[in-house]
């Protein structure tokens, strides 16, 4: 399923330099992700080996709904974020959900993290094996493609692993933070988050993140860390007409 995201986008401003991230996946793909993008003024989206994510320029235009089914084709299920209306005739309804966005505060302390090491195109089957074993998000083959993954390797074997997603203009999304079972309990999520920020920092962005409502223990851990809650998404599953 791809993911589209949200409603009716405002441009960053020196009053609000966050308002980007109310459409994050969108300035991505205007932005420093655009050599990605696929689609046009409306509606773009990332190559399916590389993310699931759709990104709507603004709902208030009618004619978005025929761009959307265009870009994904007929009976494709789509995740529309930030979207509370009426489906048109014909979208069918599949499920919904919440999501939080974190950014960063004053109280984080990014550090880099010495035992981590960067991973590249030969780690991606690694990479997607530690994704299947822990379930931490989305990612797809070329995923790592969109920055910065760094892992933990012990005996040979991955088993932590975080990095870089979307990227709009100024912020830079931290993901895939995964952490092998019998690996846990040891700091290595916190460390390879902050060493993650660390580099973010570094290069002049400011780091966010985004997580299940659900996954409470995982917003509290981020907030330990320094993150803080910005908003709270709304999200639906629905199929584009066939």
């Amino acid at each position: 399923m791809t993911s589209a995201t949200p409603a009716s986008p405002r441009a960053a401003t020196a009053d609000d330099p966050a308002a980007v991230l109310d459409n994050a996946a969108w300035h991505s793909l205007v932005g420093p992700h655009a050599g990605f993008a696929i689609g046009g003024d409306l509606v773009r989206r990332y190559p399916e080996d590389v993310a699931p994510f759709v990104a709507v320029r603004t709902w208030d235009d009618p004619s978005v709904w025929d761009a959307l089914r265009d870009l994904v084709g007929p009976g494709a299920e789509v995740g529309l974020s930030g979207y509370e209306g009426e489906l048109p005739a014909g979208w069918e309804f599949l499920g919904g959900g919440e999501g939080v966005q974190l950014v960063e505060t004053a109280v984080l302390q990014p550090r880099p993290f010495d035992e981590a090491i960067e991973l590249d195109a030969d780690d991606a089957a690694e990479m997607m094996a530690i994704v299947e074993r822990n379930q931490p998000g989305p990612f797809r083959p070329r995923t790592h493609e969109l920055g910065r993954y760094i892992g933990i390797r012990r005996g040979g074997r991955l088993v932590a692993m975080a990095g870089e997603r979307l990227h709009p203009t100024g912020w830079t999304e931290i993901s895939a933070v995964a952490v092998d079972a019998d690996h846990r309990r040891q700091g290595l999520a916190s460390r390879l988050v902050l060493d993650v920020a660390f580099h973010i920092q570094r290069r002049g962005d400011r780091a966010m993140m985004h997580a299940a409502a659900t996954n409470t223990g995982a917003i509290a851990a981020y907030e330990r860390l320094g993150f803080a809650l910005r908003r709270v998404n709304r999200f639906a599953a629905v199929r584009t007409p066939a």
